[in-house]
């Protein structure tokens, strides 16, 4: 198994969207977070010759990250067709051997069913945008309709919600740990180059 500093290095290739969209709240995932979360994934076993879906995929930093720990397959559902061409060609910069297949479609609606409960990786919008509020709960909907597991990043303070909603919907949390998301700026509401956000990362098994 490839160290999680090893597959942050692999991931550094990844770039982010070229035209970033404020009110989808397009923030692309940090390299070492990603690789913290799939290494924390494939340590439990949730990765391995299963089947893993990345919610919201962006320009593929989760995907490929998973694509990089031996899944059965890789599956990267983004709404965004310009983020979707952008992880296409992130795939051919990473060279990930297991198959990553890029769908464009609403996360909160999948437009493919699978057969067996998969392992979801997401990083959903946070709601801080007017009219997005809770945005992140449709996310976690979906995921405790199709996974078995998921993990999925949160702004901080996000626990009691949370636990809460996975209680309600047959799941249970296992694993919470703080990080930081470096953001940079990229909209007109950005006042410093780049800021650090405090997020929280949740394992969520769901029955």
């Amino acid at each position: 198994m490839a160290t999680k500093r090893s597959l942050a290095t692999k991931l550094g290739v990844v770039v982010g969207f070229e035209n970033p969209q404020a009110a989808l709240e397009q923030y692309p995932t940090p390299p070492d977070l990603a690789a913290h979360v799939v290494h924390l994934a494939d340590l439990h076993g949730d990765v391995d010759g299963r089947t893993v879906l990345d919610l919201g995929a962006g320009t593929g930093m989760f995907a490929l990250a998973a694509a990089l720990r031996g899944p059965a397959r890789v599956v990267g559902l983004e709404l965004d067709r310009d983020a979707v061409l952008t992880a296409t060609e992130n795939e051919r910069r990473v060279a990930a051997s297991a198959p990553i297949h890029w769908i464009q479609g609403d996360a909160t609606r999948p437009p493919v069913a699978f057969p067996d409960p998969v392992t979801v990786v997401m990083n959903p919008p946070f709601g801080a945008q007017d009219g997005n509020r809770n945005a992140d709960r449709a996310f976690l909907a979906t995921a405790s309709e199709i996974a078995s597991v998921s993990y999925s990043v949160h702004n901080a303070g996000s626990r009691e919600f949370v636990e809460s909603f996975a209680a309600d919907n047959g799941g249970t949390v296992t694993h919470a740990f703080a990080a930081d998301f470096a953001v940079d700026a990229q909209f007109d509401h950005h006042t410093a180059d780049s800021r650090d956000v405090d997020v929280e990362v949740y394992r969520i098994e769901w029955s």
